[in-house]
């Protein structure tokens, strides 16, 4: 099945070769908004996110962790697709091989998380720089054909670069069957209000949300910071 042809309006993306590691992508419904897209504080979810940031601290003291970091939501998009996750744990890997030890392990299975998508990277743009500052966008997408939602991604992607001025954009493929095909980490430039600007120009709509809706690729974003 092609693609719908609205998807061959932008650019193209300048991928880079994906990178070899494993991810563990954690979710965590802690005290997630009902109504409104802002998260507000919560006593119960600082309390979540402290041990998190404990247990990921003693994560990335492994050999096969490189990395481990836990988010703090602060907007979840409304959307029937969305998880609804107001923390979440990212933990990287030497090699997808890897992934089955740290899972394992008892500070993992402390973690007690609501959702666990064990993944590769497939698809880069840049190196993703998860110093603990900025703002990070995980997308979550949902559809009925991969390969389909694959080439979906392939062809908005040039937009994210090019007129949003994404660079650092790391794209994980569940390696088990998961209700996502894919789960996008995006770091985003320069502040949350400019890229919500960019986001309300008219060509994003053209060249990315009518190309989902045409796709029938389901889409919901949650913006975190990392603690």
């Amino acid at each position: 099945m092609s693609t719908d042809p609205r998807t061959q309006t932008n650019p193209p993306a300048p991928y880079v070769e994906p990178a070899p590691y494993g991810y563990l992508y954690l979710g965590f419904r802690v005290d997630p908004p009902r109504r409104i897209p802002f998260v507000p504080r919560s006593s119960r979810r600082r309390e979540v996110l402290q041990r998190c940031q404990d247990l990921a601290r003693r994560l990335a003291a492994m050999d096969e962790v490189l990395s481990a970091r836990a988010y703090r939501a602060i907007a979840i998009q409304p959307s029937e697709v969305s998880p609804r996750f107001d923390v979440i744990v990212l933990i990287e890997t030497s090699t997808p091989e890897t992934l089955a030890a740290v899972q394992a392990t008892p500070e993992f299975q402390q973690l007690n998380a609501d959702f666990i998508m064990p993944a590769r990277n497939i698809r880069r743009l840049g190196d993703i720089d998860r110093a603990p500052t900025g703002t990070f966008l995980f997308n979550h997408f949902t559809a009925d054909d991969y390969d389909r939602a694959l080439r979906y991604f392939d062809s908005v992607a040039g937009w994210f670069d090019h007129d949003a001025k994404v660079d650092d954009i790391a794209l994980l493929g569940p390696i088990e069957d998961a209700p996502y095909v894919f789960v996008n980490q995006v770091r985003l430039p320069g502040t949350l209000a400019a890229f919500i600007l960019a986001l309300l120009r008219p060509n994003f709509r053209h060249s990315v949300h009518d190309v989902m809706v045409a796709n029938r690729v389901g889409f919901a974003s949650i913006i975190c910071k990392p603690v």
